[in-house]
């Protein structure tokens, strides 16, 4: 969904805004030969790229003009950019690129292209292009990224509709879908990837998916989309056309995450009791902490922490002093937990890819109960 502001463009990044300030001093006038069409890049198999990418194409052969914007860029030497990307600080920004080059990226990366030109009036198109020029320079195109709420994909949007002056394109497919059930396909291929992001995401990706954020569903809503009771993107062109590739992984996969835990249930010791508890501890308070500090929405009310309990590690401290009551009492809390997220789960699309750490729980939570459990002694 996004792409990275490289080293090696920037300097070109530099010379073409200059060009385009040329283009905003003379007013340039769109021909009645310009053409305005959405961009629509194919998957990556990086973290950035694993759901595409959207742009916007301006042609207009009289003016010499075929730039491609871009609301997808970031800096990696960003300071403290780790932290900025959890708090939900990270800027991201608009670049422009000329056409050629922007083609020739995806071409080194093996990444399809298609482009939907916009059946819409001249003065429209002038519209957008004095949009996309005016944000580029005066700072507008900076933005703090969110995932659902604010990326490149939402981006293109907003500022398509303003220059409508209507919210013309809306999202038409898969409104019956939660957003966590949308992206979850996108991580085919990229399996703990799709574990991490099933556990870290709370109740807001549960929520019916009717906003536009991914590029895929803006391809697939612009050409049902209706502008002047004509299709306003009645075409789909393939500019780029690769086969799909994936990584192999030999640990990135369904069979080392079944593997890992099956060795962790056989071995089943003590201190394999720790280990396990003390890591699903540790990260349930890691979730409820970035519920908090974190300003991506997406990370909040994370019901997930029923599995990843935080009184777990207060079970262990009862535990290892061998104190036998408060041991029971914190197993069946624990498991009374499990069984409320195991309702809770029931119809949400990560169920399947958490159960095998449920029922590693319930297991050891139920041993530890049974052994600690005192017995009533029965007087004849």
């Amino acid at each position: 969904m996004t792409t990275i502001l490289k080293l090696k463009n920037q300097l070109f990044i530099l010379f073409f805004l200059s060009f385009f300030n040329s283009f905003w001093a003379q007013n340039i006038q769109l021909s009645k030969e310009a053409k305005v069409s959405v961009i629509t890049c194919g998957l990556g198999n990086e973290s950035y790229s694993l759901f595409g990418h959207t742009a916007i194409r301006i042609k207009d052969d009289v003016n010499f003009v075929d730039a491609v914007y871009n609301y997808g860029a970031f800096d990696f030497n960003t300071p403290n950019f780790v932290p900025k990307f959890a708090k939900g600080d990270l800027q991201y920004f608009a670049v422009v690129n000329r056409y050629t080059d922007f083609i020739s990226q995806y071409t080194y990366e093996n990444r399809s292209v298609d482009e939907q030109e916009l059946q819409i009036p001249l003065h429209y198109k002038q519209k957008l292009f004095e949009n996309l020029n005016t944000s580029l320079a005066s700072g507008d195109s900076h933005y703090t990224y969110k995932f659902i709420d604010k990326n490149c994909t939402s981006m293109v949007v907003d500022i398509i509709n303003k220059s409508l002056g209507s919210t013309i394109i809306t999202k038409k497919t898969d409104t019956d879908l939660s957003y966590r059930s949308i992206l979850y396909p996108y991580f085919e291929h990229h399996f703990f990837e799709k574990l991490g992001t099933s556990i870290i995401f709370g109740s807001k990706v549960d929520a019916l998916g009717t906003q536009l954020f991914l590029p895929l569903e803006l391809q697939k809503s612009l050409a049902l989309i209706q502008y002047n009771n004509q299709p306003l993107a009645p075409k789909n062109q393939n500019l780029l056309h690769f086969e799909e590739s994936h990584p192999v992984s030999w640990w990135n996969n369904l069979y080392s995450y079944l593997i890992v835990l099956a060795l962790i249930v056989i071995w089943n010791k003590k201190r394999i009791h720790y280990f396990y508890f003390s890591l699903m501890g540790v990260l349930g308070l890691f979730f409820i902490f970035m519920g908090f500090y974190s300003n991506h929405l997406e990370l909040a009310n994370n019901y997930n922490v029923l599995l990843f309990n935080p009184f777990l590690l207060v079970l262990l401290f009862f535990y290892t002093r061998k104190n036998s009551l408060w041991t029971y009492r914190l197993a069946v809390l624990n498991l009374f937990s499990l069984l409320i997220y195991l309702v809770i789960l029931f119809n949400k699309a990560h169920l399947l890819i958490v159960l095998p750490l449920l029922f590693t729980s319930i297991y050891f939570l139920i041993q530890i109960a049974l052994k600690n459990k005192k017995t009533i002694p029965i007087i004849i």
